[in-house]
């Protein structure tokens, strides 16, 4: 309910944007992916929100990784660990002339629930903060404008979401990367990430900005 008011407030609040919608992405060949714009976001497990990024036309890859964090080159263990300081991240490769950071950005706060702090769905711990690597001025003021208006129209009563500087991404091991492709029958595929993607699949647009 709380993601469907936010929508509507998408197509209130920014009236010069003209609705669009998400076809579901379909996959390609393997390409230069240095050729693409880039986005960091957390938003609880990494498998959930690399299955929610790949879906999304325009985002051409999405890797799994950690961020925020003090320790170099950290293991998945000792991220889980909550020592480290990173949180499971995902990096957005994005062909810009099909979506934007803006895009991205309501995304992000269209999957996902904001208003936990360091908690999603039934992981917790600060490795599934939510988070907004920012890159650039440009990339933290589009974030926080988002925030504001969700504040500002009561969407949610409070929003947790760190917004902070990129500094290193450590891409997670190998066995991480596409782990709903690889493993669909993986209980936590089934049980946590086929239905945050389902709600996200039933609501999703983007605006462009």
């Amino acid at each position: 309910m709380r993601i469907f008011f936010y929508c509507l407030l998408l197509l209130v609040s920014f009236s010069s944007c003209a609705q669009q919608e998400l076809p579901i992405k379909q996959k390609t060949k393997q390409v230069d992916l240095s050729n693409y714009s880039t986005a960091y976001f957390a938003s609880g497990c990494f498998w959930c929100v690399e299955a929610v990024y790949e879906s999304v036309d325009g985002v051409v890859e999405a890797e799994s990784g950690y961020a925020g964090g003090k320790v170099v080159n950290p293991s998945y263990e000792a991220v889980c660990s909550g020592k480290t300081g990173h949180a499971e991240t995902v990096k957005i490769y994005y062909d810009s002339s099909k979506v934007n950071y803006y895009q991205l950005v309501q995304v992000f706060f269209q999957s996902h629930d904001p208003t936990t702090l360091n908690k999603q769905g039934p992981d917790s711990g600060t490795q599934y903060r939510s988070a907004i690597f920012y890159q650039s001025t440009a990339e933290k003021e589009i974030a926080n404008a988002v925030i504001d208006s969700l504040l500002k129209n009561a969407i949610f009563p409070v929003i947790t979401t760190e917004i902070g500087p990129f500094e290193k991404f450590y891409v997670a091991e190998k066995y991480h990367q596409n782990f709903k492709t690889c493993n669909p029958y993986h209980p936590y595929i089934q049980n946590v990430t086929n239905s945050r993607l389902k709600e996200f699949e039933q609501n999703r647009f983007i605006l462009k900005n």
